[in-house]
């Protein structure tokens, strides 16, 4: 582990409970007038205030005793036990490769022998994984030692050692709605909540007191990593509203599980981030989070091709190529693939890969029309026999100089949930530092929150989760630059790579972005994916 630094300069200063920076923002707001476009410099003086007493946190996974859920318990338990295992290349060590936060680093500065990096853990005072406390619920009653047997996943040596600790973990019983997943789902269905709606929201809004109670944890996350549910219409006087919303529970109307959880979570003052395509956070959702100032996040774990696809396109289309058909195939044999035979939970996945372009696409003008974007092709078949080992076929085409084309073709074998499982701690880590993190500016000092819209997060999601009118972003690198933005502004380091901003439409009479009011303090500034949201500053797009 890197040694902890202290940053010396007058903008930073350290309390016993707080980090103290102050960060003058730059940015520009580029306008039209007359035919002619217009580049304004324009600042705003933060000053951050970060917690420095790390609480003791809970994770309580929605499928717990699924692939992810028990690997992410499985290795985090390998990690805090210190755990190592034979396989036929040789004794392997318990680590946490694939996690930004943990296995990344960011350069703090340049010192006598050249650039100094730093992991992302310490550039804040954060949570570790092996701190991390887990619960949860599934439809399935294996406890989780059998439940990790069947995922298949971990070798088996490991799984040895391993078993004595996760045997005695059971998931909870979970809500079951069957229309809202695949039919072949219905065999693992033994261990499901009975009673009305609202009964079962009720009582995962106990199962979280009780977790909170006896496992002495000071804070709780929730987090859905169950299957892939189908989409959900927004009907007006259904979901539209967070009191229609809750009527709607109430009178046991058309709500998925994942919102049932969503609801719960946020009335139970707990972050809800939501790791699968469906459209969870439904507009009544979205306005109960804001109301109760909780931070909701997601959708869908971005871990593999999707991954990959949001760092190429953003290569080609910024070299000048103009790629034109996007295909991408896989083929997986494990529960998720299972689920996603089913047209319309099929249908869930493909929308969350297909959008994964969009932002790119629409950055250059000069390759694009208003009405132009490429061909994008998303198949997904199941095959048992590979099981957790996800294939994925890529093929990109873009037309290059002269009427030439040029095609790249990927071949990609990732091992689903050991790509997944990381995500899901950085998810978790991320969210609950933000939950630490409040800031000011001069024109208004009085300290306030994040938006309860997690854009940070959406360097982790396949479909960023952004506060309604803010331009999603799902470039990789961009998203990257985000966090290690987010995190170097308040713990007093310079920012040595400003991340580009994208203003929204300027409000009528204003020359400015677009008002962004903190939900729960009307007409007051919000900072979204790491700037301000105000008259004059523009928004950060996406995370």
């Amino acid at each position: 582990m890197a040694e902890p630094f202290l940053v010396e300069s007058p903008n930073v200063t350290y309390s016993k409970d707080f980090i103290e920076a102050k960060y003058t923002y730059s940015t520009v707001h580029v306008c039209k007038e007359n035919g002619v476009t217009k580049v304004r410099p324009c600042s705003t003086r933060f000053t951050f205030r970060t917690g420095r007493q790390v609480p003791r946190l809970g994770v309580m996974l929605v499928g717990w005793g699924g692939n992810n859920g028990t690997t992410v318990t499985a290795a985090v338990l390998a990690n805090k036990l210190g755990l190592s295992w034979m396989t036929k290349t040789g004794r392997k060590k318990a680590n946490y490769y694939g996690s930004l936060l943990q296995a990344s680093t960011v350069c703090l500065g340049t010192g006598p022998s050249g650039d100094v990096y730093v992991p992302f853990r310490d550039l804040l005072p954060m949570v570790h994984p092996n701190d991390i406390v887990f619960d949860g619920w599934d439809i399935s009653s294996l406890n989780l030692a059998e439940a990790m047997k069947r995922a298949e996943v971990l070798e088996w040596p490991l799984q040895e050692q391993l078993w004595p600790h996760m045997e005695k973990m059971k998931p909870r019983p979970s809500i079951y709605i069957p229309e809202f997943i695949a039919a072949n789902q219905e065999e693992r269905a033994d261990n499901v909540l009975r009673g009305s709606m609202a009964e079962q929201v009720e009582q995962i809004r106990r199962d979280i007191r009780d977790f909170r109670e006896s496992s002495g944890v000071e804070k709780v996350i929730v987090l859905w990593t169950a299957n892939t549910e189908r989409f959900c219409d927004i009907v007006p006087g259904l979901n539209d509203t967070a009191d229609n919303l809750l009527r709607a529970i109430e009178r046991g109307l058309e709500v998925s599980p994942s919102t049932l959880f969503a609801v719960a979570s946020i009335l139970e003052g707990c972050a809800y981030i939501n790791g699968s395509p469906q459209n969870t956070f439904v507009p009544g959702a979205v306005e109960l989070a804001a109301q109760r100032r909780v931070f909701i996040g997601g959708d869908d774990f971005k871990s593999g091709q999707t991954k990959l696809k949001s760092v190429l396109v953003d290569f080609l289309v910024g070299a000048g190529l103009k790629t034109k058909s996007i295909v991408s195939y896989n083929h997986l044999g494990n529960n998720d693939g299972k689920n996603l035979s089913a047209p319309q939970q099929f249908r869930s996945k493909e929308i969350s890969k297909s959008n994964v372009v969009d932002d790119t696409v629409q950055a250059n003008p000069v390759l694009y029309g208003p009405q132009d974007k490429p061909d994008h092709c998303v198949v997904i078949k199941y095959v048992p026999y590979v099981g957790d080992s996800k294939r994925a076929l890529d093929e990109y085409t873009s037309e290059i100089m002269m009427g030439g084309t040029n095609t790249i073709v990927i071949h990609n074998t990732c091992e689903d949930s050991l790509l997944a499982s990381p995500i899901i701690l950085d998810l978790a880590i991320l969210t609950e530092l933000c939950q630490r993190i409040t800031f000011c500016t001069e024109a208004d000092p009085e300290f306030q929150g994040f938006h309860s819209v997690l854009s940070i997060l959406a360097f982790l999601c396949k479909a960023p989760l952004v506060p309604e009118g803010t331009p999603v972003v799902n470039a990789l690198f961009r998203q990257r630059s985000c966090i290690e933005n987010i995190l170097r502004y308040p713990g007093g380091p310079e920012c040595r790579h400003p991340v580009p901003t994208v203003a929204p439409k300027a409000p009528q009479g204003g020359p400015g972005g677009s008002q962004c009011p903190n939900p729960g303090r009307p007409g007051r500034p919000v900072l979204v994916g790491g700037s301000q949201c105000h008259q004059w500053v523009p928004v950060r797009a996406g995370g």
